[in-house]
């Protein structure tokens, strides 16, 4: 039997080989068949192991009923690791915590010297158990999977220093009977492909502290993942991919990853792996022989019959699958790892890595409808391996000291919980068209010389017979030549003797004849030309009295186009002094106004008036000269432009004309008198399409301020949501980064968050969140802003309650008795301080205000902790409230409230809310504080 040596809990010179591979490319299947049976090869490799992981049950097919899905779960194996040599000296007086039954794989885990809690997996190996024999009932059915165009995952999860990078990454140089996983896989592998038609490719990556890192290139150090939006598939584009063709290459390769990978020492092992190391192996095997049954009859009925050359170029068969083997880092509380300063940032990676895993396998194992996967890298790395199409075996790692119970408990729940994972496999089959493609280029180029061939003799052909015939008419034209000028001697011959007839008859009359016929023929001449000379004098004729008219009309239309061009002109003179006069106004206006700006900067800011019953706003004193004077302006500017000309300046490409308008714009908002005109003239809308896309920081900024103004309406607010204002609001929050835009837009939140008939919609539309979102910037106005829209929506929550509570009344009672009850809950406090009971709990707790306010409850700034005090005692008015505000850590405040608040209002309505709550007083006489 084979034996571990192990230091410290880690093998003895075990070389750390945690790096992943990955693919560049996505494979997707093509296949609508069911997988062949894989071939039995030489050497066994395809027979499946008595014992193993790899088994499934049944098979199935995907929605589109296409490509065949084998269900498979997750199979989990478990092995121990004897004493190392420190605990056969720290633990000499006690048994080991576990006692293994292989014959029924099955384990126990001791509780005490009298009970024990037994396990069942789907192996277990002993301390004893040989790397071979723990490779084949782990490994190896996934790696014949692999070959078969499966993916699969061999991963190894267990505390440190319990031997996982002992079975997974061993390269067994100096043993061979030491080879880990990785190595005895690829070895399988590159024994079941053809070099010359297959190809692997291997990538090695860890991930480092939520970082992905390439160990085979160290300068790669942040490789993104990235997702098919299709398939939803992920890969790694910017890993190193090395192409294998033998053991040696691998063995270097992982000597290499090996070098790079993160280790540390600590009090459970010498050489603690701090990363997740995870192999990629991309094997794709070409040119299977194998076609899927069904597929030729198929494209014979469509074609009417198959001819040789289909049959012939058919295109082969690939199937491609990748493995992945992982060795994740090991887990390990930091009391016992002694863990410190960078070493301790490392470990708490590694647990909160390891913690979303468990999340993921346990709600994949409860059937849960939310996976969550994107919690951390890893899990969204090994997304298929859990819950996906990958055949999958996991191999947890125990050690048998009593000291570490707890933690070898925790590796074995982790392990049963894993098993109850049901993975969908799907075979990665897809036709090689490249291959059918080359097949196809050489047989083109066959026959393109063969046409070639018969195209030179068809050519020839032709030219022979051209030839020949050339002759036959060559020949054919000679005798007719001959026969014509024989014909033609002959006339000549009868047409002398007829002339030499008739002048013997009748004298020389042939010499008259010809005179005759010579005035005929120049009588008909002079008769062409005359004719010809008359048409030609007509044409010209119409064409100068065409060119006459054209003449004029072209006259009179440049007459008009000079007319026009000369209005033109006017106009756009007047146009460009009325846009000077608008710029210098604007110049003037915006200079004012900053000059304005300054002068408060350097007063402060004026007190915060707020109220229980009202929405809280925040008003700048204004110095009475800047004040009386930009009113001047505004209204003197309001007068001679109109508000039209202003709003049309705001779409100007002016980059400094549109900061100016927009200025402008802001300043008449903040009276209340111009709010309906700018609504009315479309003010509104142009500010919406600024924050929508402008890139200037100023002009968001002044834009967000004024809608900021317009929302102080009731029915602006209307508008402002009706016309997705509070989107717009939400995105220019998560962009902006200027404390002073992210308070003008918390200040618009906070306003429409005081309307009862938009809170719905508002939250709907991320307006909640949005707000949350700002406090990052830290800011005090921009928290004041915040803290002033949460009480806004806590105080209309209660209002809402505060009614629903009051119809409840009038129900179970008589008018009278209801308007007592409705007198007694707004009796000595403002219009908000009610005890009504909400029918569900605040959806400010839905959406994680609650940690936010119980933290700034005490700020030390005056707003921002007075409107956080006066949003808790809203949200106690509801009942349905009072657990989550209790275990949240509210009642403290609230309790603080009601003693030590510098507002007498808010701390009477702290302790009311108190001492009306069943819930509240059944608590603090749990607590035994008296209020």
């Amino acid at each position: 039997m084979a034996s571990f040596n192990y230091k410290n809990g880690t093998p003895k010179g075990t070389m750390k080989v945690e790096r992943p591979l990955f693919v560049n490319s996505n494979i997707k299947s093509s296949v609508k068949s069911k997988p062949s049976p894989a071939p039995t090869s030489a050497s066994g490799l395809r027979r499946s192991c008595p014992g193993s992981l790899g088994g499934s049950t049944g098979i199935a097919k995907d929605d589109a009923g296409g490509v065949t899905l084998v269900p498979g779960r997750v199979r989990v194996a478990v092995r121990l690791r004897p004493r190392n040599a420190e605990e056969l000296v720290a633990d000499a007086d006690f048994a080991d915590c576990v006692e293994l039954l292989p014959e029924h794989k099955r384990l126990k885990l001791r509780k005490n010297n009298w009970d024990s809690d037994t396990y069942e997996f789907d192996e277990v190996l002993t301390e004893f158990s040989s790397q071979k024999r723990v490779y084949e009932v782990v490994a190896k059915p996934v790696v014949e999977s692999v070959l078969d165009g499966y993916n699969g995952t061999v991963m190894a999860y267990g505390q440190t220093g319990t031997g996982k990078t002992f079975t997974l990454g061993r390269l067994g140089e100096e043993d061979t009977a030491a080879r880990g996983i990785m190595v005895r896989a690829m070895e399988d592998i590159l024994a079941d492909i053809s070099p010359e038609t297959d190809s692997i490719s291997v990538s090695y990556l860890q991930l480092y502290m939520e970082t992905i890192q390439d160990l085979l290139d160290p300068a790669n150090d942040n490789i993104s993942i990235v997702e098919d939006p299709k398939t939803g598939d992920v890969s790694l584009p910017g890993a190193t991919v090395v192409e294998i063709r033998d053991q040696h290459s691998f063995i270097e390769l992982l000597r290499l990853g090996e070098a790079h990978r993160f280790a540390a020492n600590t009090k459970l092992n010498t050489e603690s792996s701090r990363s997740h190391a995870i192999l990629m192996v991309n094997e794709c095997t070409v040119h299977v022989k194998r076609y899927v049954k069904g597929r030729e009859s198929d494209l014979s009925s469509e074609n009417g019959n198959t001819s040789h050359l289909f049959k012939t170029f058919k295109a082969p068969i690939v199937r491609k699958g990748k493995l992945v083997v992982v060795d994740l880092a090991g887990s390990e509380r930091i009391d016992k790892s002694g863990s410190e300063g960078h070493a301790l940032v490392e470990a708490k990676s590694i647990n909160l890595s390891l913690s979303a895993l468990g999340k993921c396998i346990n709600a994949l194992a409860e059937n849960s409808s939310h996976v969550p996967v994107r919690d951390s890298k890893l899990t969204r790395l090994l997304r298929d391996s859990f819950g996906g199409t990958a055949r999958t075996s996991l191999i947890v790692t125990i050690g048998p000291s009593p000291r570490h119970r707890g933690e070898t408990a925790s590796t074995i729940m982790f392990g049963q919980r894993a098993m109850k994972v049901e993975n969908m496999l799907k075979i990665k089959e897809e036709f090689d068209y490249k291959s059918l493609s080359r097949r196809l280029d050489i047989q083109l180029d066959k026959l393109i010389a063969e046409h070639e061939r018969q195209q030179k003799a068809f050519q020839d052909e032709i030219e022979r017979i051209t030839l020949e015939a050339e002759n036959h008419v060559s020949e054919a034209e000679r005798n007719y030549a001959d026969a014509l000028e024989n014909e033609k001697l002959k006339h000549q011959k009868d047409y002398m003797e007829s002339i030499k007839k008739l002048e013997e008859q009748w004298g020389p009359v042939v010499s008259v004849s010809e005179e005759i016929a010579e005035v005929k023929k120049l009588l008909e001449n002079e008769i062409h030309l005359r004719t010809a000379a008359e048409e030609e004098v007509n044409n010209l004729k119409s064409q100068l009295v065409q060119r006459k008219r054209s003449e004029a009309a072209g006259n009179s239309e440049i007459l008009k186009l000079r007319k026009m061009l000369e209005d033109e002109a006017h106009q756009k003179e007047k146009l460009e002094e009325e846009i000077t006069i608008l710029r210098s106004q604007l110049l003037q206006l915006s200079f004012e106004t900053d000059e304005t700006r300054r002068s408060l900067d350097r007063g402060g800011f004026g007190k915060v008036s707020t109220g229980l019953d009202s929405l809280i706003h925040v008003k700048h004193p204004q110095p009475k000269d800047f004040g009386n004077g930009q009113k001047a302006s505004i209204a003197k500017l309001f007068e001679q432009v109109g508000l039209q000309k202003i709003l049309s300046l705001l779409e100007s490409d002016d980059a400094d004309v549109r900061i100016h308008a927009v200025k402008v714009v802001a300043n008449l908002a903040a009276e209340e008198a111009n709010q309906q005109k700018i609504v009315e003239a479309g003010g509104l809308t142009s500010l919406l399409m600024l924050l929508r896309s402008s890139e200037d920081e100023t002009v968001r900024r002044v834009a967000a301020g004024a809608i900021a103004n317009l929302a102080m309406n009731e029915i602006n607010q209307e508008l402002i949501m009706a016309q997705g204002g509070i989107s717009l609001l939400s995105m220019t929050a998560a962009d902006a980064e200027d404390p002073q835009t992210l308070r003008m837009v918390a200040g618009a939140i906070a306003n429409l968050c005081g309307n009862d008939k938009l809170q719905m919609k508002l939250r709907i539309e991320g307006g909640i969140k949005a707000l949350l979102g700002m406090v990052k910037c830290d800011h005090p106005d921009v928290l004041a802003q915040v803290a002033r829209g949460i009480a806004n929506f806590a105080k209309c929550e209660s209002r809402a309650s505060a009614q629903a509570k009051c119809d409840g009344m009038y129900r179970r009672s008589n008018y009278k008795h209801w308007k007592q009850g409705l007198m007694f809950m707004y009796s000595n406090t403002d219009s908000a301080a009610t005890t009504g009971i909400k029918s569900g709990r605040s959806l400010l707790i839905d959406d994680g205000a609650l940690p936010w306010i119980v933290q700034n409850a005490n700020n030390e700034a005056s707003p921002i902790r007075r409107h956080i005090e006066l949003a808790l005692c809203h949200l106690a008015q509801h009942e349905v409230n009072a657990k989550d505000m209790i275990s949240g850590g509210a009642l403290w405040e609230l309790v603080r409230i009601s003693r030590d608040c510098s507002r007498e209002d808010i701390r009477t309505l702290a302790h009311r809310t108190l001492t009306s709550s069943p819930t509240f007083q059944a608590e603090l006489r749990r607590l035994r504080i008296d209020c």
